[in-house]
């Protein structure tokens, strides 16, 4: 007779909330910086300690993130939240670090055709670019971020092989920190699962987060895997805005794991966050109303487990078009 064994998840995660950098860059509409700062303050309001806030691609070609440097010397000071900036180069690192950011994030790419388009850059220039910007940060943290993971647009899926020489590369260089990126949303959790597993065995002293889209629907299920496979965090955007959503696909599967979605899950299980759902739900609100977007996500338009408990059947009933068909009938 076999044992039972209960599922063996950590008593927290980390959530890297990266709305404000990868959701705000879809948005074509530029936000004021004094309503991004509004943003910021409420997800700190809400729990949120991580926060990709800027990216310092060059203004005009993401004019919704001109206002980095101002941004930065805007948000709360406040001990124990952490600013990241994405820096695309070199130079962008520099501005970073002026700007007393915490965290840099540098990118890679597994695929030559997606890199060329998304950084002018060719694989080998993208090392160069990569040693430099470690060397130039010095004692600042950087994160490495490896785009198109598990399936790349065009190519179709990334071989293990190719990874794993990514990460490898990635270490020589100095990183000790580096996040998994599903950028297709079109991996699998026994790809994302693994993928961390060797991973944490072939480099243990390397932080590990993973990065998630949603066009396959695969998002949280993906979070699970990389949980089980011991993830040192998981990044997630408000109301799910973000990714390339020019690309084929609807818009309202093209985007990131929505952040509400995912500290639901995790505090459902048990994992603890430091998130307040009650409190995130007004940044989810309040990003709707600057972005003109609606969240894209289940937790705040389908609703939570609380509200769901407290429903009283009359009340439901007795509003037009919720009556029951009854199933005794005609069988």
């Amino acid at each position: 007779m076999s044992s039972f064994e209960p599922m063996s998840l950590p008593r927290s995660m980390r959530v890297v909330e990266v709305g404000m950098r990868d959701g705000l860059q879809s948005v074509r509409s530029v936000i004021a910086t004094a309503d991004k700062l509004r943003l910021v303050e409420s997800m700190i309001d809400a729990g949120v300690r991580e926060i990709e806030v800027v990216s310092f691609a060059h203004p005009k070609v993401l004019p919704q993130m001109a206002d980095a440097e101002k941004l930065l010397a805007s948000v709360p000071r406040t001990a124990g939240i952490s600013y990241r900036a994405l820096v695309p180069n070199a130079v962008g690192a520099r501005r970073a670090l002026e700007s007393g950011v915490d965290e840099i994030v540098a990118l890679t790419c597994t695929d030559p055709d997606v890199l060329m388009i998304n950084q002018r850059r060719t694989t080998d220039q993208m090392w160069d670019e990569l040693d430099e910007i470690v060397q130039v940060c010095g004692d600042t943290p950087v994160t490495v971020a490896i785009v198109m993971s598990f399936f790349a647009y065009g190519a179709g899926l990334v071989s293990p092989e190719r990874l794993d020489a990514f990460i490898d590369r990635i270490v020589a260089a100095g990183a000790r920190s580096i996040y998994v990126a599903d950028s297709a949303g079109l991996g699998d959790p026994r790809q994302v699962h693994d993928a961390l597993a060797r991973i944490h065995r072939r480099h243990p002293d390397v932080s590990v987060g993973i990065h998630l889209h949603t066009r396959a629907g695969f998002a949280l299920a993906n979070a699970l895997a990389a949980l089980l496979a011991g993830v040192d965090w998981i990044e997630g955007a408000f109301c799910g805005l973000g990714g390339d959503l020019w690309l084929p696909g609807d818009n309202d599967v093209l985007g990131n794991l929505p952040t509400e979605d995912l500290v639901a899950m995790l505090e459902y299980m048990g994992v603890s966050t430091g998130v307040d759902l009650g409190r995130f739900s007004d940044t989810v609100s309040l990003a709707e109303e600057l972005t003109g977007f609606r969240a894209f996500g289940h937790y705040t338009r389908g609703g939570a487990r609380d509200e769901m408990a407290q429903i009283v059947w009359e009340d439901i009933l007795s509003q037009p078009g919720k009556e029951i068909p009854s199933t005794s009938e005609g069988h």
